[in-house]
């Protein structure tokens, strides 16, 4: 054999037509077995590499997927949140196995992400991070679904259809922090972040918490309360002003990792002890967590698992079929901050 190893070659040697061959090597269920067995291991010995570019121009796919994400309020120059962050290697790892590359862009500006995306064939569908104002973007998620994208997204679900989304039971774990500071005889609470509309996920945290608090006779006072993005510099201002209005807490939900950070640097600040005067939770569990001082007892979402359900499940709606929503349970671990 002259050359570069073909299709048609490995057809010879497997001894079934060449496009049997290009399905076995798909790994389609059309075909079986035994027979993408044989195919894959002549493919592996004559050192055959698929022609991307080719095999893109017939089925008119690009085996890329877009991951956008939103830019976030950041202490340094990233713009990424540190929870995507690690989200951001599980997709990456995810797209590798499924023999996609994955394109990375942030979306701040752009009005029509179909055109820019699936309809210029830049992209087979799209992964949507952020945490954002939701009420901001809804218009451009509905486009998304008029122009019948394919796309999930990470959080609250869109348009009620939870088949495009993935998201962690934030509701539950606002129960699993609520829970953790009764347990611990701390439910003088106060909360920190955005409890509307604009914060789908951060307003499921904190019903999750407030009604488990309520269950046992305990009320979560408007005055206890303090609007925050999940930014440490905005955790840490929200806190202040709690502290200048003499608001008096002996416990403090953080509606994420970050906004806690900054609550514990301002209760430090005024002479407030964590956790002997004040017990902190956050939501996240980012890499920082457990390394403040004190580290940080929080409610962890599995950024690993939701990565690979996030590809797992567009590519299933870009094969059409259909998909179950996905809710992936949260987990309290606990630190310092609330011992």
């Amino acid at each position: 054999m002259k050359g570069k190893a073909t299709s048609f070659d490995i057809a010879h040697y497997a001894g079934v037509s060449q496009s049997t061959v290009s399905r076995a090597l798909r790994n389609s269920p059309l075909v079986n077995e035994e027979t993408r067995r044989r195919v894959h291991e002549i493919a592996k010995k004559l050192n055959y590499k698929v022609d991307k570019n080719a095999s893109n121009l017939r089925t008119q796919q690009s085996s890329t997927l877009a991951l956008l994400l939103f830019e976030d309020p950041t202490e340094d120059e990233s713009q990424i949140n540190p929870f995507f962050l690690s989200m951001l290697g599980s997709i990456t790892r995810a797209c590798a196995k499924e023999g996609y590359d994955l394109l990375v862009s942030f979306q701040s500006t752009s009005s029509d992400w179909h055109a820019d995306y699936e309809d210029s064939h830049r992209a087979d569908g799209l992964i949507l991070l952020g945490y954002g104002d939701y009420i901001d973007y809804q218009s451009k998620l509905q486009t998304l679904l008029d122009n019948h994208t394919k796309f999930v997204c990470w959080g609250a679900t869109v348009d009620n259809r939870p088949d495009l989304t993935v998201s962690c039971d934030n509701y539950g774990g606002g129960v699993l922090a609520a829970k953790h500071l009764i347990d611990m005889v701390r439910t003088d609470c106060a909360f920190i972040g955005d409890a509307s509309d604009h914060s789908p996920e951060f307003f499921a945290r904190f019903k999750g918490f407030r009604d488990t608090l309520k269950a046992k006779g305990i009320e979560v006072s408007d005055r206890k309360m303090a609007n925050a993005i999940s930014t440490e510099d905005s955790g840490y201002h929200a806190t202040r002003s709690l502290i200048a209005n003499n608001v008096k807490f002996n416990a403090l939900f953080a509606a994420s990792d970050l906004i806690a950070i900054g609550a514990i640097k301002a209760l430090q600040e005024a002479g407030v002890r964590v956790p002997h005067d004040v017990h902190v939770v956050g939501f996240d569990n980012i890499a920082a967590a457990g390394y403040v001082s004190p580290s940080l007892t929080t409610v962890q979402q599995n950024t690993t698992l939701a990565g690979q359900m996030l590809v797992d499940n567009l590519l299933t709606l870009i094969r059409g079929e259909a998909v179950a929503s996905t809710l992936l349970p949260p987990k309290l671990i606990i630190r310092q901050s609330s011992r």
